[in-house]
């Protein structure tokens, strides 16, 4: 576990939400309800308050934005099971799957077959999104240190896409998608290829994938990486 809180808050900043709070080493985010990590409350280190004192404020900053309250929790950690003892349970609907592992591994040798632009080219945006951009949505895929937005184009449009953003010698990878008619093609390797080569300076790859995401978990491990830890979602209970 020892490492988990760096890699977490790695992941954490690589993924900006609209709002951002800090309770004590925990870290309360909202963005419109787009994606998990970005409206939930990272549940790392100390919250400097006891445990039920924090929940409250878990549930009343997801209140207060208008998104449903998650604390994002580290399978194994202590906290689990003190969510469980304060009623929390975890979130076995999820849209992605009740788990997700963050993989590592080295920077690969990386290949020129996918551009790397430093703004979404027409698509990108919607083809992550899968239809209309939100205001929400553009602000997480968009902010960021250093983010790259890698692209494969075949017959006159994109139809694969990754996000790539730098953080110190991290490169941390997300929304790797490719359309279904261009699956199988290699498209997803050259992808990350390309965010390999842009990458300037760094020298670990990071990820967070669905566990039960089984074609993304064999092409990340043909690609070398490892798990570090796994995460789940928890609910508070009904009022």
């Amino acid at each position: 576990m020892s490492r988990v809180p760096t890699l977490e808050a790695v992941c954490a900043d690589a993924w900006p939400p609209q709002v951002s709070r800090r309770l004590g080493e925990w870290r309360l985010r909202a963005a419109g309800g787009y994606t998990g990590r970005a409206n939930s409350a990272l549940v790392i280190g100390d919250p400097g308050m006891p445990t039920e004192q924090a929940l409250k404020h878990v549930v009343t900053f997801a209140d207060e934005h208008g998104i449903r309250p998650y604390a994002q929790v580290v399978v194994g950690s202590h906290w689990e099971r003190e969510l469980s003892d304060h009623g929390w349970s975890i979130n076995t609907a999820h849209p992605k799957g009740a788990e997700s592992a963050v993989l590592h591994s080295p920077l690969g040798t990386g290949s020129a077959t996918a551009v790397v632009d430093t703004e979404p080219p027409e698509g990108w945006l919607e083809l992550a999104v899968g239809g209309r951009v939100t205001a929400a949505q553009r602000h997480v895929l968009t902010s960021g240190p250093n983010v790259g937005f890698a692209s494969v184009n075949r017959d006159d449009r994109i139809v694969g896409i990754a996000r790539g953003c730098l953080i110190d010698d991290w490169l941390h990878i997300a929304v790797v998608e490719v359309l279904p008619d261009y699956r199988r093609q290699g498209i997803a390797t050259a992808l990350l290829g390309g965010l390999d080569l842009w990458a300037t300076g760094a020298t670990t790859r990071l990820l967070q994938v669905a566990t039960d995401n089984h074609p993304a978990w064999d092409l990340y491990r043909h690609h070398g990486y490892r798990e570090s830890h796994r995460y789940r979602y928890w609910l508070p209970p009904q009022p």
